[in-house]
């Protein structure tokens, strides 16, 4: 026998038994917080056309996708992200639709990263969409809605970091930056490399004032005190309306009552480039990425021909499970089995036994004695 047979692909792996009944339990969790404010589940292809996912659209880099060819010589994706597809079913079949459509959904997602990030390749999400909402109130929803999940699976310590990428494209827009520029420059920002950034913005000789405040964004974050700040440091009036949007969402927040999970960080930049507006991520003690991911991606609608405003936010299941393990939280509902052996004489009576018992809800095996089972095995004459 070939033992590589025995092994998976780097990037993925088997879940089986007790870790396996805990991740069901998160998801029944999740997914009845979600239910409650009026999401409808939603089911998309695994696969989707490359372009989807194309560079238009901005979602993952095509460097990062699993793509291979149908019959027809069509190019398709094992999708690296549920967004796009729930944006494009949307399009397709609530194209006349006005009123707010509210979306969730659970599977799996598939990137292809680097083996050097230690990263599955293979991850279960979960998640919501807001689609036909520009408000503010919208918004203070998705975010209180991230907030009663996480508290919902058993978490006490974590934290909602807030950001507003309207804010980081009035700067570039002041500074004349250009969209390559720009685009570079929000990769080097989101990933925490300031010192890219710095000598990129030495290299377009952008003005020393406008480079000073791009290179403070990691330095604004904190609480409203910091929102202050970084409308005081800016005379554009898009970045100065990013910052009121914040502060008019942080007061709805607080009718919700969960402001205490939240922070504000305008450093914080995502690489998905269809985000327009709210962004937000979601940080817990026992895993180093964050949890949940989510924002607002107001003209994604408009690649798939609908216009519609819309945000939403997934939850990646499995660092969520691991963060729960870390912190001793047990998302496995509770499990009482119960056993019943049987031996050749008195197989039919414990086989009424068992069926009487699960029909009542109890969940019982049925398994031989010893003796018979080490029979049947060697396969001896009553096999």
């Amino acid at each position: 026998m070939n033992k590589d047979l025995l092994h998976t692909p780097e990037g993925v792996r088997d879940i089986y038994g007790g870790e396996y009944r805990r991740k069901l339990g998160l998801e029944q969790t999740l997914r009845q917080v979600i239910a409650r404010c009026g999401y409808e589940a939603i089911q998309t292809p695994t696969f989707e056309f490359f372009d989807v996912f194309s560079r238009e659209v901005g979602t993952t880099p095509s460097r990062e996708l699993y793509k291979f060819f149908d019959k027809e010589g069509n190019t398709l994706v094992l999708r690296p992200d549920f967004t796009p597809s729930v944006a494009r079913c949307a399009a397709k079949y609530f194209m006349e639709d006005r009123v707010p459509l509210r979306f969730c959904y659970t599977g799996n997602t598939f990137t292809n990263t680097s083996s050097l990030q230690g990263k599955l390749k293979e991850v279960t999400q979960m998640g919501a969409e807001l689609i036909g909402d520009g408000s503010v109130q919208a918004d203070a929803e998705m975010v209180s809605l991230v907030i009663d999940a996480l508290r919902a699976a058993g978490l006490e310590r974590f934290q909602v970091s807030v950001g507003e990428v309207e804010y980081f494209k009035g700067l570039c827009q002041e500074a004349g930056l250009d969209e390559d520029t720009e685009l570079q420059l929000r990769e080097f920002i989101s990933g925490k490399n300031y010192f890219a950034a710095q000598e990129l913005l030495q290299e377009r000789e952008v003005a020393h004032s406008y480079a000073q405040v791009l290179l403070k964004l990691a330095d604004l974050f904190g609480d409203m005190h910091s929102l202050s700040q970084a409308k005081a440091l800016v005379q554009n009036t898009r970045s100065r309306r990013a910052i009121e949007r914040l502060e008019a969402m942080d007061r709805v927040l607080r009718l919700y009552g969960v402001e205490k999970y939240v922070t504000y960080d305008l450093g914080m930049l995502s690489k998905y480039h269809y985000y327009t507006g709210v962004i937000f991520k979601a940080y817990t003690y026992g895993v180093g990425d964050a949890v949940v991911k989510g924002g607002r991606y107001d003209n994604l609608l408009h690649q798939f021909g609908k216009d519609a405003p819309a945000i939403g936010f997934v939850i990646v299941v499995d660092d969520l499970l691991e963060a729960l393990g870390r912190q001793k939280v047990d998302t496995a509902p509770p499990l009482q089995k119960y056993t019943l052996t049987y031996g050749r004489a008195d197989f039919e009576s414990q086989l009424r036994r068992a069926i009487g018992m699960r029909s009542q809800g109890l969940c019982v095996e049925l398994v031989p004695e010893e003796g018979l089972r080490q029979a049947d095995c060697a396969g001896g004459p009553d096999r």
